[in-house]
């Protein structure tokens, strides 16, 4: 394959799509494959030989991958996402054109995802080069996908297993990888919406099934959606396969922050495991009420949390430290009705300077507001007075 002249690959394409053999073309249609690498292959004006041998629009179709593979070859990532733009394009004209079978779904995963990673790639050119809008060529991508998505979405046939429904899922993890990439969160929820209602949501592959739990899982988690985030994230990791060390690490990234609200700290076992000892000292913090741990720990892998995505998420963590040290401050004194000055003290051993009694206050009120204690505060007397009986509820108790 890696020597095959530009004849004998066509020919090889004319036969796959002849046999509707979707697999075959595929290959023959991605970057993945070995063929790419054939300079016999890497033409900048193979229209004419395309013509020869293939009807339209595969004619024009593959001509575009293999001006597309010679453009990439000469390292030339923006022509070559213009190419592989005119692969899909032609290619949804084909795919419309099958009004009764899906056998060219495995194209339509090739060619999109390729699609994905050269807009990728160009755009990362030209913001080298100082040129373009951030997230220009991958929200044009995006347009393209959807018009895909849109195909699929609109095959309502009774049958069910040549139906072109099943490359909804695929299309929409690919448009979240991108959504998420260019910060256009809200075009997600619409994608999710049409996979729940749709009677394929159980069926699709388990891989592309953690994929799409996995990016609903982190939407939710930005929606503070505590609940659904753990879900999610968890079928994700609890169904990743045991091999993806990679891919179960960087589902518990963002499922560990979750946990973490919900009340469950992670083993130090299972952060060396998993290589994420970043978040050892944040457990301990949180753990023990130790708010001036937290901050440190927080201010120690800024970099590292906020290329994650998930500074914010822990900064939340804070409100279960104070509840986690007030508790503390509880158990010491051995009585219901605690000075509000102890805690003012307290916050100012752990590192907290710039706090009054007002502020004191307003950190109790919006911690009995969300539960976390249950009593009142005393202004007149300035106490706070809890309950007798569990004055401060499990955090999971709470949430589930």
């Amino acid at each position: 394959m890696a020597h095959i002249t530009i004849n004998q690959y066509l020919q090889q394409i004319s036969e796959a799509i002849d046999n509707r053999d979707g697999s075959a073309c595929a290959e023959l249609l991605s970057f993945k494959h070995v063929h790419v690498a054939n300079s016999r292959l890497q033409l900048a004006s193979p229209e004419e030989k395309c013509q020869q041998v293939l009807e339209p629009p595969y004619d024009e179709m593959v001509a575009a991958h293999l001006k597309c593979a010679y453009a990439a070859a000469n390292r030339d990532f923006v022509e070559a996402y213009a190419f592989q733009s005119l692969v899909v394009q032609s290619f949804l004209k084909a795919f419309q054109s099958h009004k009764e079978e899906n056998w060219a779904l495995a194209v339509m995963f090739a060619v999109t995802l390729d699609l994905r990673v050269f807009a990728n790639n160009a755009e990362q050119h030209l913001r080298k080069e100082e040129k373009g809008q951030p997230g220009d060529m991958q929200e044009k991508a995006a347009e393209q996908l959807l018009s895909c998505f849109r195909v699929c979405a609109s095959d309502n046939r009774a049958g069910i297993d040549d139906s072109k429904k099943w490359g909804m899922m695929f299309l929409i993890n690919q448009l979240f990888k991108i959504y998420f990439k260019i910060n256009k969160l809200h075009l997600c929820m619409p994608l999710v919406r049409a996979i729940d209602g749709s009677n394929l949501k159980n069926e699709y592959s388990m891989a592309q099934r953690v994929t799409f739990k996995y990016y609903v899982g982190r939407k939710a988690t930005i929606d503070s959606d505590l609940e659904l985030a753990d879900e999610c994230l968890s079928f994700s990791f609890r169904h990743c396969h045991r091999s993806s060390q990679k891919n179960k690490r960087m589902i518990l990234l963002y499922l560990l922050p979750v946990k973490m609200l919900l009340g469950h700290m992670p083993s130090q076992q299972l952060l060396r495991k998993y290589d994420l000892m970043q978040f050892s000292d944040v457990t301990k913090a949180v753990s023990e009420g130790n708010l001036l741990l937290l901050n440190q720990a927080l201010a120690k892998h800024h970099t590292f949390l906020i290329r994650c995505g998930i500074f914010l998420t822990l900064e939340k963590l804070k409100i279960i430290t104070y509840r986690n040290l007030f508790k503390k401050l509880n158990l010491l004194l051995k009585t219901h009705q605690l000075p509000l000055d102890v805690f003012l003290v307290a916050l100012k051993m752990m590192g907290v300077e710039d706090v009054d009694i007002d502020e004191v206050q307003s950190i109790l009120a919006n911690l009995i507001y969300m539960g976390h204690i249950k009593g009142y505060i005393s202004h007149q007397h300035q106490k706070l007075v809890v309950s007798k009986q569990n004055p401060f509820p499990s955090l999971s108790s709470m949430c589930g």
